[in-house]
């Protein structure tokens, strides 16, 4: 089990941006499809984006679409999701997840390894 940390939450107007991180430990890191999902008070955890292990595919929500980025540094560990127009709707706990499996995948279940989550707010 990889313990996955998120960084770089917190409270942001509408239309300014934000950059997440999510620190891996362990040696399969590299190996590993990266995944962000978010969850809003009230709603289901849902799928946001997922990166190949080698960052060369990506796959996205269609509502972030052209809005996010996620990228990662196999070389740090670390998978990031660069936020821009950033939308009230947007507002969620943010959770970083990897999944050992080949595959990109938006299924919650594809993912074995969570985070603890990092609050995103938007304000209007």
């Amino acid at each position: 089990q990889a313990p996955l940390i998120e960084s770089g939450g917190g409270l942001v107007q509408a239309g300014g941006s934000l950059r997440l991180s999510c620190a891996a430990s362990g040696r399969t890191f590299s190996r590993n499809v990266m995944g962000w999902f978010r969850q809003a008070p009230g709603k289901e955890r849902e799928f946001v984006a997922a990166i190949s292990s080698s960052g060369l595919s990506t796959y996205y929500a269609d509502f972030v679409k052209s809005r996010f980025t996620i990228s990662r540094d196999n070389a740090k560990n670390t998978v990031f999701l660069q936020m821009n127009s950033l939308k009230p709707e947007d507002t969620a706990v943010y959770y970083c997840a990897a999944s050992r499996g080949a595959m990109l995948t938006t299924r919650r279940g594809d993912y074995n390894d969570w985070g603890q989550g990092t609050q995103v707010t938007v304000s209007s």
